[in-house]
């Protein structure tokens, strides 16, 4: 019988943030592809595109003029995924296969800058900074509305992760309850504080800096890795150093130091295939219920589709629909390939 090695050896790996297994299976990262690939999308933007609903001084889908906005720029989304009305609701305790009730909420729409062509990793360090401090308005603002007790921001970014409009933007969705994913980490936060006084996160990424092999980027503030038990083949998480649970908690230095470790990873996901890189990234902080909830630890999640080239991306199917999340390239492999990726944009590197 041969040693178990964490390398080579099809095992599952454990995320103590949701209480979920996942499948990995390196020896399956050899295989030949013979699967789907997707089109390539190699074109350049315009500073400004007078057919996007998104540019300033354009009129949306809905007929509301932008205004000639020079930062970010915040509105109600016009197909918003719910509402604020108040509805009438008894909820009948004696449903077993019908239970239904409202939510109500609010999404918004983020624009990141005035520019069309602009994404993350292009922007300045000040620009960034500008959109971390319209986050933590919208957190402030957002959460003060007493039937508001969770505030989810978020961006969609590429075609392939279902964003519809190109400029670069994010959303924020905020609601009376909290989201499954979201109450399945409060629960595993809120244990672990319970038998320990101390911060899940915080321990972990003290055990991950012990360790080094999934750091992908560290500053004074911030850590990004690969998680361990990361299901995405180049899913990575940011961890702040300190223990707070909110965006709004952030001192100067560390609203800096998220900026640039915002940017520096966006810059080694392009990089990686030479692409404008396609993810789902989004915050994870306190619920805004009126609690302290010293168990949060502030941390925000990337799940990027992309697999082997900018063409080819994993896909959550079989197995993992019916069993449990799977991967092959295991999370050492991936934070080692995006750690020694350059800090200088592509783009930049060509002109």
């Amino acid at each position: 019988m041969k040693n178990f090695d964490i390398n080579e050896d099809p095992h599952r790996r454990y995320n103590p943030l949701i209480n979920e297994w996942v499948l990995v299976s390196p020896h399956r990262a050899k295989r030949p592809w013979q699967g789907q690939n997707e089109p390539l999308i190699t074109e350049t933007l315009p500073k400004y595109d007078p057919t996007c609903y998104l540019c300033p001084d354009n009129v949306r889908a809905n007929g509301v003029n932008n205004p000639k906005y020079d930062g970010c720029f915040v509105f109600e989304n016009d197909f918003a995924a719910m509402k604020q009305d108040e509805i009438m609701y008894e909820d009948d305790i004696r449903q077993t296969f019908f239970k239904a009730k409202p939510e109500r909420g609010i999404s918004r729409v983020v624009c990141f800058s005035p520019r069309h062509d602009l994404t993350l990793p292009e922007m300045s360090i000040s620009g960034i900074e500008n959109i971390i401090r319209t986050w933590q308005k919208e957190y402030t603002d957002l959460g003060a509305i007493k039937y508001i007790n969770h505030v989810q921001i978020f961006e969609n970014k590429g075609s392939v992760m279902g964003c519809s409009n190109p400029h670069p933007h994010g959303q924020i969705w905020a609601q009376s309850s909290l989201p499954t994913q979201v109450e399945k980490t409060q629960k595993s936060l809120k244990d672990y504080y319970s038998r320990n006084q101390k911060s899940l996160l915080g321990d972990y990424l003290k055990a991950e800096l012990n360790k080094e092999d999934r750091i992908v980027i560290e500053n004074d503030h911030f850590v990004a890795l690969v998680p361990f038990w990361a299901i995405w083949p180049y899913e990575t998480m940011i961890i702040s150093k300190r223990h707070f649970g909110r965006i709004t908690d952030f001192t100067a230095e560390e609203t800096t130091s998220f900026a640039k470790i915002l940017k520096q990873l966006t810059i080694k996901y392009d990089n990686l295939f030479n692409t404008s890189f396609p993810y789902s990234s989004g915050i994870h902080q306190a619920p805004t219920d009126g609690n302290e909830h010293e168990e949060w630890h502030f941390h925000m999640h990337f799940y990027p589709p992309l697999l082997r080239s900018a063409t080819i991306k994993k896909f959550m199917v079989g197995y993992e629909m019916m069993g449990e999340s799977q991967r092959d390239i295991t999370p050492e492999k991936s934070a080692a390939i995006l750690r020694e990726l350059p800090d200088v944009h592509y783009k930049s590197e060509t002109k």
